[in-house]
């Protein structure tokens, strides 16, 4: 089991150029986790496609469907104060630390695509590539 960041939820649901490393990521392991605002995230994400890539609502509606395919219901909630805990020992947005929040409680690796929570949380955040090289 994973904490899946939004990035990789994204690479996983809209093929682009690392759509391959999550690829590798849900062979390697395709239990992936996430906390309830996964959601909101990801359709910010498929907004900017439609607005900015000229995604249709068709394939955004495609997406989102292989998005809840892989998180399958596995949605947490997670604890504000320890969010607001790990932000401020960590300066990463109360939007990443949700995700090491749920990784913390879950005792398993949140992987992820973002430098920052890479280097806030050596222990717990694992990049696509360096997971998916443990199959």
């Amino acid at each position: 089991m994973i904490v899946a960041d939004p990035n990789l939820i994204v690479y996983f649901a809209i093929r682009d150029s690392q759509s391959e490393w999550a690829d590798a990521v849900y062979e390697t392991d395709s239990t992936w986790v996430a906390p309830l605002l996964w959601r909101s995230e990801f359709c910010n994400a498929l907004t900017k496609y439609m607005q900015f890539a000229g995604m249709s609502l068709e394939m955004s509606l495609l997406a989102l469907h292989a998005a809840e395919e892989v998180i399958n219901g596995r949605e947490y909630k997670v604890s504000s104060p320890k969010v607001l805990e790990l932000a401020y020992k960590s300066k990463c947005s109360a939007y990443d630390c949700e995700y090491i929040a749920l990784a913390q409680d879950l005792g398993v690796p949140l992987v992820t695509a973002n430098k920052q929570v890479l280097k806030a949380f050596p222990k717990m955040a694992v990049s696509l590539e360096k997971f998916a090289i443990r199959k």
